[in-house]
């Protein structure tokens, strides 16, 4: 039974933040170091391993990310963090591990090896790529996105793009897992996280993340 939706949830208007596309506590958030982010202490992965992409990697060196973790209990739907477009979606086929902290603190790369979706929204009007990275776990091996018509799933092997045309509005419904997964947003070089944004606390969709650069 998918959860109740969220209607009434107020969305920060602040053109200067990016909003949490979800309900989420921050598993891991900060610097780009280089190529290198943490998806749990002691367990380093790259974006190459998790992006695939040579531009989006060259796009994020240095730049911000946060780990969004969400439990099976939280609401978990996502949504667009800005008025933004986006037109392709690249599918990466994988494992469906718990994506849980004991299982972060055991398993290398985990995020890397897991089904997972590249969406890269175009801010509007600046035209400034912001990704988000859903990663499907254990109970969750399709991700839903309303702007396709064809379901993520493990059909697919490997890579696969598939073009598509959607306008969204900040804090329009993305699309949604069918239990608790993850989401990794990332940011260019300029961006900054907020201040309430910081390990092991509690988002809410709709709450700023990040500053956008001035």
């Amino acid at each position: 039974m998918l959860p109740v939706r969220c209607t009434d949830r107020p969305i920060d208007r602040d053109p200067h933040n990016l909003t949490s596309p979800c309900d989420a506590i921050v598993g891991a958030c900060g610097r780009i170091d280089r190529n290198e982010l943490i998806q749990a202490k002691g367990f380093p992965y790259t974006l190459q391993d998790l992006l695939i992409d040579p531009q989006l990697v060259r796009l994020y060196r240095d730049g911000q990310y946060v780990t969004l973790r969400l439990t099976p209990s939280m609401y978990h739907r996502f949504h667009a963090p800005y008025d933004c477009t986006v037109d392709k979606v690249t599918y990466v086929s994988g494992d469906t591990w718990n994506v849980n902290p004991i299982a972060l603190n055991r398993i290398a790369k985990l995020f890397s090896k897991n089904e997972r979706a590249v969406i890269c929204t175009m801010l509007r009007p600046s035209g400034v790529v912001v990704t988000l990275v859903p990663v499907a776990a254990i109970l969750v091996a399709s991700i839903r996105l309303h702007f396709l018509d064809v379901l993520l799933n493990m059909q697919y092997r490997g890579r696969a793009e598939i073009p598509c045309q959607a306008s969204l509005s900040k804090g329009q419904e993305m699309g949604w897992f069918q239990h608790g997964s993850t989401i990794i947003v990332f940011a260019p070089k300029g961006f900054v996280l907020c201040e309430s944004v910081e390990e092991r606390a509690v988002v809410r969709m709709g709450r700023p993340l990040m500053r956008l650069p001035s």
